[in-house]
């Protein structure tokens, strides 16, 4: 099946072409095909009719009946209106052909996330560094949106930013899209919003940052590439490389690229060390023990003495100053 934008016929299309002349069988298998469309494609042919309770001869003619020369084709076809989706199903596929350890996986993993880290590095755009924090420094209220996965990194890049800027809101909540919207119906163009989103991306993300661009806001986009859908929203975008071969995207990878943000912003931020000090005196009192141990002890070594001692040492101390004065 060729893409319609390219004004080849749809699967819907060929199927509603040729069902006049499908078997039972074939009619089967549209039917199935139709029902699952996604899941179809991620399927060897061998697979298929056994899910559908055919022949694999009878899966092949079907491809044939649909004017395509095989199976191959017909499921390359399938494949093509869904190949951000189904990208990191055929790397895993592709992964689990090839054996490996446990340690061989976690050490290739970890290769993978150095090299992209690596790559973003190369490819980091030292004005868009520059713009990013100027435009998280300089906005009245920053808001920051991302849901799925890149929720966990909205948080965190909130919580960087927290301690440099009063008013830094996270939005994804379990409320979902329709909160971040009614805030962003009352957010201003003094206002920013930092887009999060990697592959696949989420039509929420896209839909309020592309509600934030109408209303005049600034955008700070967080994504992979300049094809992505934030970056046509965006005044400023920053990229981090985010391949993975088991995950549509990987959280790890994009992780530095907002750790170096948030330093960024607090290198530039007025009273940063101010900041951070005061930061670091509300946390005391809730680190564990061990954090804390010369603090502790110094309080032990000031402590007033226990009741007994002090009666006593009251009681001590005008003798000892009588007989100095004699």
């Amino acid at each position: 099946m060729s893409s319609p934008r390219s004004g080849n016929p749809s699967l819907a299309q060929r199927i509603a072409r040729v069902l006049p002349a499908l078997t039972p069988s074939h009619r089967q298998i549209a039917d199935w095909v139709l029902a699952h469309p996604l899941h179809a494609a991620t399927m060897p042919i061998d697979e298929l009719a056994a899910t559908v309770g055919v022949s694999v001869a009878t899966a092949n003619r079907f491809a044939r009946a649909l004017e395509f020369e095989g199976y191959a084709q017909f499921r390359a076809a399938l494949v093509l209106g869904f190949e951000t989706t189904l990208a990191p199903v055929e790397k895993l596929r592709s992964k689990l052909e090839r054996s490996a350890t446990v340690g061989e996986v976690c050490a290739g993993v970890l290769a993978d996330i150095q090299q992209n880290i690596a790559a973003t590095r190369q490819a980091l755009d030292a004005q868009a560094c520059e713009r990013a924090v100027e435009a998280i420094l300089r906005a009245r209220r920053v808001y920051v949106v991302g849901f799925g996965a890149s929720s966990w990194l909205a948080g965190l890049l909130q919580r960087g930013l927290d301690a440099y800027h009063e008013n830094v809101h996270a939005l994804p909540t379990v409320e979902g899209a329709s909160f971040a919207a009614k805030v962003l119906a009352r957010a201003q163009a003094a206002d920013l919003l930092v887009a999060i989103a990697f592959p696949r991306y989420l039509a929420d993300t896209v839909r309020l940052a592309r509600l934030a661009h109408e209303r005049g806001m600034t955008v700070l986009a967080l994504t992979d590439r300049v094809t992505s859908p934030l970056a046509p929203l965006a005044d400023v975008s920053l990229y981090a490389d985010v391949d993975s071969h088991y995950f549509a995207a990987s959280e790890a990878s994009a992780l530095p690229l907002i750790e170096a943000l948030c330093s960024a912003v607090a290198h530039r931020a007025k009273g940063s060390v101010h900041a951070a000090t005061q930061l670091a005196e509300s946390v005391l009192p809730w680190l564990h023990d061990g954090e804390r141990g010369n603090t502790r002890a110094g309080t032990q070594r000031a402590a007033p003495p226990a009741r007994g001692q002090r009666t006593a040492t009251r009681r001590a101390t005008p003798r000892t100053i009588s007989r100095t004065s004699k």
